[in-house]
C-alpha cells in the first residue's frame, strides 16, 4: 500500500475534538472556535460575525458546526455570510471537522466554524 503525505497549505487540520475542545493542528482550543487560512482562534458564536466576514476574499465556503445536533442558524447571519459572497454549509461539528480536513487536504478555500460537541 502507498500512503502519501497530505499537505494542507497554510491552514491547519483539525487533529481531534471531544466534548468541549478541538484539537486543531497539535493544540487544544476551548470552546467554540474558528480556523482557517488565516489561522486558528476563539469564536464567540453565531453573535460574532465579524471574523466571519472578514474571510470573504480569502474563502468559497465556510462550514459551521452547530454542535452535536445540526440546527438552523440566526438567519441575519446566513444572509450577511452570502451576502458577502460566502457559501455556508451547516452540520453538526463532526461532521464539519471531517468535511473540512477533507476539502482542506484538496486545497480548497475553505474556513471551519465550530460550536463544541
Amino acid at each position: 500500500m502507498r500512503l502519501t503525505e497530505v499537505s494542507y497549505t497554510d491552514a491547519e487540520p483539525v487533529d481531534g475534538y471531544g466534548p468541549g475542545f478541538f484539537r486543531i493542528g497539535g493544540v487544544v482550543w476551548q470552546g467554540a472556535t474558528l480556523t482557517g487560512p488565516r489561522g486558528t482562534s476563539t469564536w464567540g458564536g453565531y453573535a460574532d460575525a465579524d471574523p466571519l466576514l472578514a474571510l470573504a476574499d480569502q474563502i468559497d465556503v465556510l462550514f459551521i458546526g452547530t454542535g452535536a445536533e445540526v440546527a438552523h442558524i440566526p438567519a441575519a447571519l446566513r444572509a450577511s455570510l452570502e451576502e458577502a459572497g460566502t457559501g455556508v454549509e451547516i452540520m453538526t461539528s463532526p461532521s464539519a471537522c471531517r468535511t473540512y480536513n477533507v476539502l482542506l487536504s484538496e486545497g480548497r478555500r475553505i474556513a471551519l466554524a465550530v460550536l463544541p460537541v
